[in-house]
């Protein structure tokens, strides 16, 4: 009988054990696979778009597209006009200067410098039509761009120049008929090539995030999660989560790893503890540009150089542009290893009529706060894009220069090459003076390093920090690292701690055989 209990016990715990741990196996199924399941099931809008006979037809204008989905979707555009990708600005509060409104209106960046004057050009990646140096554009609903973002049908291209125009060969009708979820073509076609050309800007945003091999960026990967941009940047009432440090100023409404990750995403508790001062992406995107060149240098003061009267050009191997004479010299480069900052999700940001007293000093065009002693503050990985751009010594301001017209003799840089020029009218549609006078300073801009995510295979190895030769965190010095750091009293305290351990270890173990010898004795 108690053999029979002993048996029935031990079944009992057994099945008790299978069950833990198919339930263990349940819950720890790699996070990989349940994204993958959830994201690669296709999206299937629930109308059909082409059966609408108010879109059965030959549209003249955009505009006409606009009307017909506002007849349906009635409260959506009022929506899009209280948004950022519409309004190209958001109300803040920045440190020291209080509630503002910020945005590409007002901000300066060391790129193509501004917005305001160049708004032709500039709109091509904005979400509406007609835009116009007096900002027409953004007060008529019809004006909204809706196939923009909701095109299906991998037709639709705005045109170059013309205001946020569509290019005259897109069959609007098609398209109208063709509309659905944003996918990645959507969002790239402006965000894969800000800044004129593709990965100019971020380098971790470009064309081969269209469709990316695992090695390029594991979430996007086609063969692997095969998630789209609004997967992550998900929106309410087309306001986007997520934005863009090279603008915003506050820490709300961000997209991040922990949305799907959570906090404690690694079976070991070590690596976990890291998750408290270094972000996911400082260790998982070892290095960014990975296919295409991104712009790391721009310089705006050779700019203006002709041949035979006429501009000109200089590419490298790969195509990318190395002197332009509308723009200047440039310098690229690929597969780059991040650089890294303290950022607490706040940012300061230069603004048009801001003066600069000390020009010795590089100008952070984009300051993105953080420390050690922060506790809001994490390590993560940035690209850092360094200029030469125009600057008024006398009024101590940076220039924003008019640098697009449609024809020479409107005082344009880019038709014109007239520096005096350019800058006096470009500082006067943006109302503020300019004396006459211009020469050039350094600048830097951050850009956080969000995208391109690798494989755990090809993560950051713990010596490439931890290291104290060449460690990717040698910039860092407002905290002690182990391995990177030398400290003689933390050295000191290790070898004494070490030699005091083994003198207590021959000394207890002297004492334990010296007791046992005197009990000998006795016995």
């Amino acid at each position: 009988m108690k053999k029979i209990v002993i048996i029935l016990v031990v079944f009992f715990l057994a099945i008790v054990s299978a069950v833990l741990f198919l339930r263990t196996n349940e819950t720890q199924q790699p996070l990989t696979v349940q994204l993958k399941e959830k994201y690669s099931k296709k999206h299937i809008p629930s109308v059909d778009h082409s059966k609408f006979t108010s879109l059965q037809k030959n549209f003249a204008h955009p505009q006409e597209v606009t009307e017909a989905c506002i007849t349906c979707h009635t409260e959506r555009h009022k929506e899009v006009m209280k948004s950022n990708h519409w309004n190209w600005e958001r109300e803040e509060y920045v440190k020291g200067r209080g509630i503002i409104h910020i945005g590409k209106k007002n901000a300066i960046n060391n790129f193509c410098i501004g917005v305001e004057g160049n708004e032709q050009s500039c709109a091509k990646c904005h979400v509406g039509f007609g835009m116009t140096e007096a900002l027409s554009g953004y007060t008529d609903s019809t004006n909204i761009d809706c196939l923009v973002c909701h095109d299906n049908s991998e037709t639709y291209a705005k045109g170059s120049e013309m205001g946020g125009a569509p290019d005259p060969g897109v069959d609007l009708a098609k398209v109208a008929q063709n509309v659905g979820k944003p996918k990645r073509t959507n969002c790239g076609v402006c965000h894969f090539f800000g800044g004129g050309g593709n990965n100019v800007k971020h380098g971790d945003l470009e064309k081969a995030m269209f469709e990316p091999s695992k090695e390029v960026d594991v979430h996007m990967a086609s063969e692997g999660v095969n998630m789209s941009c609004v997967d992550c940047h998900t929106s309410e009432n087309h306001m986007m989560k997520g934005k863009m440090y090279s603008l915003s100023s506050m820490n709300r409404n961000r997209s991040s790893c922990e949305q799907c990750h959570t906090e404690s995403p690694h079976e070991a508790s070590i690596l976990n503890e890291h998750t408290l001062k270094v972000a996911c992406q400082t260790c998982h995107i070892p290095v960014y540009a990975k296919v295409n060149a991104t712009k790391t240098e721009w310089d705006w003061s050779t700019a203006g150089q002709l041949k035979n009267g006429e501009p000109f050009e200089i590419d490298d191997k790969d195509g990318n542009h190395t002197y332009l004479s509308i723009k200047g010299s440039f310098t690229w480069g690929k597969s780059l290893k991040p650089e890294y900052i303290w950022f607490n999700g706040t940012a300061d940001h230069y603004l048009l009529g801001d003066t600069v007293s000390d020009t010795s000093k590089v100008l952070k065009i984009n300051t993105l706060n953080g420390s050690y002693s922060d506790p809001e503050s994490k390590i993560i990985p940035v690209k850092v894009h360094r200029a030469k751009q125009p600057y008024d010594p006398v009024t101590k301001m940076l220039i924003q220069p008019k640098l697009f017209a449609d024809k020479k003799g409107e005082g344009a840089l880019w038709k014109d090459f007239d520096w005096v020029r350019a800058s006096d009218i470009g500082m006067t549609e943006v109302g503020l003076p300019f004396s006459g006078k211009y020469t050039f300073i350094n600048t830097e801009m951050t850009w956080p390093v969000n995208h391109m995510v690798s494989t755990k295979e090809l993560t950051v190895n713990c010596i490439e920090c931890h290291s104290r030769n060449e460690s990717r965190l040698a910039g860092l010095t407002d905290f002690y690292m182990p391995a990177r750091d030398y400290s003689s009293i933390i050295d000191s305290s290790g070898k004494w701690i070490v030699i005091l351990s083994i003198l207590g270890v021959f000394l207890h173990g002297g004492v334990r055989i010296f007791s046992a010898s005197k009990r000998r004795k006795g016995n």
